[in-house]
């Protein structure tokens, strides 16, 4: 097969897919975190230049022509000055939980879990306002800096603290309540997958003021996590707990003397 044959058979097949939707999405983001984030930062200019990025997204992923998806651009920047603050109640959050934290701006500059929770924040906006492909872009590139996945759909309440960062997994329906902490490693699912299910509540509840500790497994759309409770490290939880619980896994563990 010779080099015209080849290209001919790749564009045959290939998906009609622009790959550079990620890159312009990732600056999106970085530009969005400039925006919030960074006192240097000239406010009126950066806000032109991210509607400038929006429009390109737009034009790249808004196949349907009977929405205007540049519409969407005022409701989305009327939300910032909001997520903004809750953003400052999660660092905060994080700063008064952590004792390695040694100050706020630690937090916001070297924190993988506020890098996390920031862009799940900002990418539901866009989520709730329709916008396609867009925020799960967005929370994949924190996925992909983070090792956190968290779906945009998901609900998250205020002062919401996730320590250590990598390996945790919140999907689309998930409900978390405010003052939540959770630890690395914490999966909060479905109990199977199937393509029927897409329109229902398939991950759980988590009440205020839970700490849900590390590589604990939690399963279920009709579960729900009490308020006040602890769930200990490396639990699998398929059905409700009643709140102010306790839930911890006790595994055996034998030590033997080695004779050299």
């Amino acid at each position: 097969m010779d080099k015209k044959q080849i290209i001919e058979n790749i564009k045959r097949q290939q998906p009609a897919i622009n790959f550079n939707l990620k890159k312009r999405v990732e600056n999106f983001t970085d530009i969005l975190f400039n925006c919030l984030f960074d006192v240097s930062t000239d406010l009126e200019s950066h806000l032109d230049e991210l509607l400038e990025e929006f429009k390109i997204l737009a034009d790249i992923v808004c196949w349907d022509e009977a929405k205007n998806c540049t519409k969407i651009w005022d409701h989305f920047i009327s939300k910032l000055p909001d997520v903004l603050s809750k953003l400052n109640e999660d660092a905060h959050a994080i700063e008064v939980n952590d004792p390695a934290s040694e100050s706020l701006e630690e937090v916001y500059l070297a924190y993988p879990g506020f890098f996390a929770i920031a862009v799940y924040r900002l990418s539901h906006e866009l989520y709730e306002l329709g916008f396609p492909l867009v925020p799960r872009l967005m929370t994949e590139f924190a996925h992909k800096m983070t090792g956190v996945d968290i779906h945009p759909g998901a609900k998250i309440g205020k002062s919401f603290f996730i320590d250590h960062a990598t390996g945790v997994v919140i999907g689309e329906t998930t409900s978390i309540k405010n003052n939540v902490k959770i630890y690395q490693g914490v999966t909060l699912g479905a109990m199977y997958v199937d393509k029927n299910l897409k329109n229902t509540k398939r991950h759980p509840t988590v009440e205020c003021n839970v700490t849900i500790y590390a590589n604990a497994t939690i399963l279920g759309g009709d579960t729900v996590i009490g308020k006040n409770s602890i769930i200990g490290g490396n639990v699998w939880i398929t059905s409700s707990i009643p709140a102010n619980s306790l839930v911890y896994h006790t595994p055996e563990i034998k030590v033997k003397e080695l004779k050299l």
